[in-house]
């Protein structure tokens, strides 16, 4: 299954709706260019992988204190508005793959023909899911293109995740915004450092025609 994947971090309302509850400055503004992101791979057959938090409130990340590095406030809580994706990202027929691990051969055969998968999380890092590492194992994909919110949080883990396990990593910054500008641009400078490639949403969809 090798080629290109698209991997949509964290779209969710709380995240990208100025009302939701960890908004991200700027998130509503990039969502066009989202759209036009899933909407391409889409219609290109491209595997669209995205992850998703699923939070209760006794999640250890989950706190009235927050430091907003290793905790935050409650957010995208189970069955409510803030925890679904945005309409702009939202998977028509998504697989579903929990906290429940399954064997890595099942795993490869429920993949097989499937474009949307949906990897939840209850922690920023999605590879606290044990789903992610053989996901990503039997993807084997050439080149992984992120784009999603938090680019100095969930991002952050999702590329450095990535670029340990060898990974060819390509970070679309129009279809991404951070919490906080220092971090945001300390993440950014340590992934180019890495070789990560940085593009924009058109050249992305641009290379898939």
């Amino acid at each position: 299954m090798a080629g290109r994947i698209l991997w949509d971090v964290d779209t969710q309302v709380d995240f990208m709706e100025p009302p939701g509850k960890l908004y991200v400055p700027g998130a509503k503004d990039i969502a066009p260019a989202m759209e036009l992101l899933v909407d391409a791979a889409r219609a290109a057959r491209i595997t669209h992988v995205a992850s998703a938090d699923d939070h209760e409130l006794t999640d250890p990340e989950i706190s009235d204190s927050p430091d907003l590095r290793n905790t935050y406030p409650p957010h995208c809580l189970r069955g409510t508005r803030g925890a679904e994706k945005i309409l702009e990202t939202k998977q028509r027929d998504p697989l579903p793959l929990s906290l429940l691990p399954f064997p890595p051969g099942l795993l490869a055969g429920m993949i097989q023909g499937r474009r949307e998968i949906l990897l939840l999380k209850k922690s920023f890092d999605v590879f606290t899911n044990p789903n992610t590492e053989p996901l990503l194992a039997a993807l084997d994909p050439d080149e992984i293109v992120v784009f999603g919110v938090a680019t100095d949080v969930c991002n952050d883990a999702a590329i450095r995740g990535f670029l340990q396990r060898g990974r060819r990593v390509r970070f679309v910054e129009d279809a991404a915004r951070g919490l906080d500008d220092a971090r945001t641009a300390a993440c950014q400078a340590a992934w180019r450092d890495r070789g990560v490639e940085f593009s924009t949403a058109e050249e992305v969809i641009a290379s898939l025609g």
